[in-house]
């Protein structure tokens, strides 16, 4: 009954929009096909809150790789499905690719600044900056390798004091992923029992889930209807607010102690440098504001991407202890139980790196992709796309596309081995999407996905209360994001 009573409002309310509804659905051009969308609705009809990645694949099945569809009455969206289609958008004319589209819940905080909701020349400046300034601080050297494996061993220590108790470990997990982005933002890192940074890590995590559910899945529709309702919106800018305080509490602090004759500790110094250096030229891009909005994105995103993809791989390790066991042992015999694993140790596992990449397959964390926007007008596959067309590269259907990976919907760390048990290269592994938007922290993310991993089975078997049949591998929430679901864990020290 609360469900009919939620969608009697929403159609109650889009009545009310009725004459500013139908001009944006009548402006079509030359488009990719798709279901004709409805004046109030869109194709609500066709699309279900909730489900709308699995809404999107049905659809592509009746339309085609490229289609176009209508998020609620004004917003126009095309979808690109399977390897050939996104790679031939996002790689081929990636300039034209290279906007970004709306992420609705977000954009009232966010307003297009920030390295990651900025476009055009701002987002230029923006990228190739905090690109430049990671690098500086030791992404992709040995030093921020060092970095990692500090926090691993911490990570270890506090997993270790659990003493094979079962508990969920969301939390922990998130808050090492946490540190490690303070420690190259802030040059901070924050012990595991501190409130303030455990309300930060909580906060970071109920954004990514927030922009996921299916409210917002509602919102991303009917933006401008809902915006002005309280409810689970409020409580998402509740959760940016407490990023954003704390977030600005740091800089603040950096702006007292800044030293101007350099070099910079961290991301926040090189930024408050680069403002000083520009601060009489009235067109830059390096303003407090640009500050704030790039060192929340670093926060969030930093806290929870990283944290349940591994908080996935140890739930598919527990589904599949023979895995697991297979795992241990590869650690076992190229490392020995004392060697603190590095990355130049990835090529000796094999395996391991295997069951990495199957488990970043399998969840397909950013299923949608995240919305990209055309630069300018562009011609694709015989269509004209206006600019300012919001794109979907679905890279979910790139993931499990049954094509290039048989049997999609399995766990099947061998099909990234060669005959000779080597690891193996897929073109269509692209969780970190391509071209001039893929993710500018896939670097760090990666190197922090083997340390933390191989730290972790190295110093502990895996176990949980319920047998391996009763876990449910499917996320809890699927939606920007794919959220796996929560589970007990037990780390028993081998």
């Amino acid at each position: 009954m609360e469900a009919a009573g939620t969608w009697a409002l929403l159609l109650l309310l889009a009545l009310l929009l009725l004459a500013l509804a139908l001009p944006g659905t009548r402006t079509r051009g030359h488009l990719p096909p798709g279901p004709t969308p409805l004046p109030l609705l869109g194709n609500l009809l066709q699309l279900r809150p909730g489900a709308l990645y699995l809404g999107l694949l049905r659809l592509s099945k009746k339309y085609g790789p490229v289609f176009t569809v209508y998020l609620g009455p004004w917003r126009r969206v095309v979808v690109l499905v399977g390897r050939e289609a996104v790679q031939e958008a996002l790689r081929g004319q990636a300039e034209a690719f290279s906007g970004r589209g709306l992420v609705a819940t977000l954009n009232g905080t966010f307003d297009g600044h920030g390295v990651f909701f900025s476009n055009g020349e701002r987002w230029r400046q923006l990228r190739k900056f905090t690109t430049l300034a990671l690098r500086d601080l030791g992404m992709g050297k040995r030093e921020g390798e060092e970095l990692i494996q500090a926090e691993a061993r911490c990570l270890v220590e506090a997993l270790r004091r659990t003493k094979g108790r079962p508990f969920d470990p969301s939390l922990l997990l998130a808050q090492a992923t946490s540190n490690i982005v303070c420690s190259l933002v802030f040059r901070l890192r924050f012990p595991y029992d501190d409130e303030e940074f455990q309300a930060l890590v909580r906060a970071a995590s109920g954004i990514v889930v927030g922009v996921s559910s299916p409210w917002a899945q509602t919102y991303e529709m009917f933006s401008r209807l809902l915006q002005h309702l309280p409810g689970p919106y409020t409580q998402l800018l509740g959760q940016v607010g407490t990023v954003a305080a704390f977030a600005t509490q740091q800089i603040q602090r950096h702006q007292r102690s800044l030293d101007a004759s350099g070099p910079a500790r961290d991301v926040v110094d090189a930024f408050l440098l680069k403002m000083a250096k520009e601060k009489q030229d009235p067109n830059t891009e390096f303003t407090d504001k640009n500050l704030l909005m790039t060192v929340i994105y670093l926060l969030f995103a930093g806290t929870v991407t990283v944290s349940n993809t591994i908080r996935y791989t140890l739930l598919l390790l527990l589904k599949y202890p023979q895995v697991q066991e297979r795992v241990q042992a590869e650690l076992t015999r190229e490392l020995g139980p004392g060697q603190a694993p590095s990355l130049g140790d990835r090529a000796r596992l094999p395996y391991t790196d295997a069951v990495l990449h199957e488990a970043q397959r399998l969840l397909a964390l950013v299923p949608m992709g995240v919305p990209r926007a055309l630069v300018k007008t562009t011609r694709f596959r015989g269509y004209t796309l206006p600019q300012g067309t919001e794109v979907f590269p679905l890279l979910g259907s790139i993931l499990h596309d049954p094509e290039v990976f048989k049997q999609p919907e399995e766990f099947n760390p061998g099909r990234f081995l060669d005959a000779d048990g080597k690891f193996k290269k897929h073109e269509a592994f692209l969780p970190f999407s391509l071209g001039k938007r893929v993710c500018l922290g896939e670097g760090l993310a990666r190197t922090e996905l083997f340390l933390l991993f191989t730290a972790i089975l190295q110093a502990f078997s895996l176990g949980n209360p319920c047998p391996p049949g009763a876990l449910n591998l499917q996320p809890a929430v699927s939606g920007l994001f794919n959220i796996p679901q929560a589970f007990q864990l037990q780390f028993r020290p081998r």
